[in-house]
């Protein structure tokens, strides 16, 4: 019986994680698309303000012996450190210059790149059933894009930037946890401070510092409160990332991604009035069937490889 209790907890602990960053994640998207709109704040600048307050969050739980760092070499970081940067700085120039809609088009495109990343590079295999799960979803996200969504030159470009970035952080992220034999706090107690160093040299080159519109010019109190809130925020959702795709898989943290794509569209038609057509909420229902299919035949799976070795003498 204990060991059953252990699989209930560890279910339930999954469980908690997905509903955090789903809350997170969806308020962290109309907050930030509510900065960008009614105060203006600089995109690079927001980025950083989250990394810092990353790390600072990270700092804390660290001395509150919630975790213990691990002595992480530098040159093993890097490149994840790099990819953090793109892939927040992208996603959040996309939410700039995009409806919501089309934000949540080009994050919900995530999920077959990881697919081809893995199978290419890492030899990680697909069942064909997991692999038809994408066609709904497909079909939903393009049934949404030509009844709502319409992108501009810029923006297609940082979506499309995003997607290709996000979908290697996420790989690197799963890949570098098991390497270093570290949790989700420890890897990012080294890397956001790495990315905040980076992205600091990175800002005066594309945003001002001073003056109208930059870092340090004199925001309301406000915005203030808002960009500070926005980074309490992108630190719980940054752990939370950490936290399931270190004990599940990339492919299924985007999975659930498409089930705040659907929240998240309608969201967005509440708040910014985006367009909500009858055809968009046939999309939705597309996306959420694959998400379905995915939930059903992925736990099937991991059913089945636990039965196997349990049978084993």
């Amino acid at each position: 019986m204990a060991w059953l209790a252990d699989r209930v907890r560890g279910k339930g602990r999954i469980a908690a994680g997905l509903l955090l960053n789903l809350l997170v994640s969806i308020c962290i998207v109309f907050l930030n698309k509510w900065i960008y709109v009614h105060h203006g704040f600089p995109n690079m600048s927001l980025t950083l303000v989250h990394f810092v307050v990353t790390w600072l969050g990270l700092y804390l739980c660290q001395k509150l012996n919630i975790f213990a760092p691990k002595s992480l070499p530098p040159s093993k970081l890097l490149l994840l450190a790099l990819s953090f940067c793109g892939f927040v700085v992208f996603t959040n120039l996309s939410l700039q210059n995009n409806t919501i809609g089309t934000y949540q088009l080009a994050k919900a495109m995530t999920t077959p790149v990881i697919i081809v990343i893995q199978t290419l590079c890492y030899k990680k295999t697909f069942s064909t059933k997991i692999q038809l799960t994408l066609i709904p979803i497909t079909l939903g996200v393009i049934l949404n894009s030509y009844y709502d969504v319409k992108f501009n030159f810029l923006g297609m470009v940082f979506a499309a930037l995003g997607v290709l970035v996000t979908s290697l952080y996420q790989v690197w992220v799963g890949a570098k946890q098991h390497e270093l034999q570290v949790n989700s706090m420890q890897l990012l107690y080294y890397q956001a401070p790495m990315s905040s160093g980076m992205l600091l040299v990175a800002v005066p080159f594309f945003e001002p510092l001073f003056g109208e519109g930059g870092l340090f010019s004199p925001w309301s109190v406000s915005a203030l409160l808002m960009v500070l809130l926005s980074g309490v925020i992108a630190f719980m959702v940054n752990l939370s990332i950490y936290w399931i795709i270190g004990n599940t898989s990339p492919v299924t943290y985007n999975m659930f991604g498409h089930f705040k794509f659907c929240i998240t569209l309608f969201g967005g038609y509440v708040l910014f009035k985006d367009p909500l057509s009858f055809n968009q909420g046939l999309g939705m229902l597309c996306t959420l069937f694959g998400i379905l299919a995915y939930t059903h035949f992925k736990l099937s799976e991991q059913e089945g490889i636990k039965s196997k070795l349990v049978q084993r003498p």
